[in-house]
């Protein structure tokens, strides 16, 4: 029994009262070198720590807003696929890692699709949101991509891809692989329309 402990950190905290005002994440660690960071410093300089130069995780909608001119852009509604084709599970059914990737991102699917400008320049731009079960490309996902190929292609506009991928997504199988080509005609496409992309 430690007194210490048990008597005079909680008579010290009752004296002093617990600050329930500060804000958790007021502070950032930098991963390489340990320094600490303050979070609207990161934020200004786009999550890239000054003096080491190591780029932090942002999500999608954090790359969107620092991307299009002014942080304004529109969203664009994603095509709705069947979620679970093959039932698959695991340790887990594939609709319960569905339904936890989108309460932790906010998102139906790993891509965002977005229009705006960039330096006054009208873009098309999909952005892939590793935080969304590792930015795994299923079919949902494949079928976001291709839509943004389709929306650049009859806007006349270059797409800019960001990519953020862990792969196929394993819960579906085959059904996963074959976006992979389908993404490939999406690119060629926009070559045949002599439109620019970047990813």
């Amino acid at each position: 029994m430690n007194w210490i402990t048990n008597y005079v950190r909680p008579k010290i905290n009752s004296m002093l009262g617990r600050r329930t005002d500060m804000p958790e994440n007021l502070w950032i660690k930098d991963p390489e070198t340990g320094e600490m960071v303050f979070h609207k410093d990161l934020e200004q300089n786009q999550f890239v720590i000054p003096s080491s130069g190591h780029h932090m995780k942002i999500s999608a909608k954090e790359r969107l807003r620092f991307f299009f001119d002014d942080g304004k852009y529109e969203m664009l509604e994603n095509p709705k696929v069947v979620q679970d084709p093959l039932k698959f599970r695991d340790e887990k059914r594939y609709t319960d890692r569905l339904k936890e990737a989108k309460a932790k991102t906010g998102l139906e699917d790993a891509i965002i699709n977005a229009v705006g400008t960039v330096e006054g320049l009208p873009v098309v731009v999909t952005v892939q949101d590793f935080a969304f079960m590792g930015g795994s490309l299923g079919m949902a996902a494949g079928d976001a991509i291709v839509r943004g190929f389709e929306i650049a292609v009859q806007r006349k506009r270059p797409l800019i891809l960001f990519a953020a991928s862990g792969g196929a997504r394993m819960q579906e199988g085959i059904l996963s692989l074959m976006q992979l080509p389908r993404t490939t005609i999406g690119v060629d496409r926009l070559k045949e329309a002599g439109l620019p992309y970047i990813v």
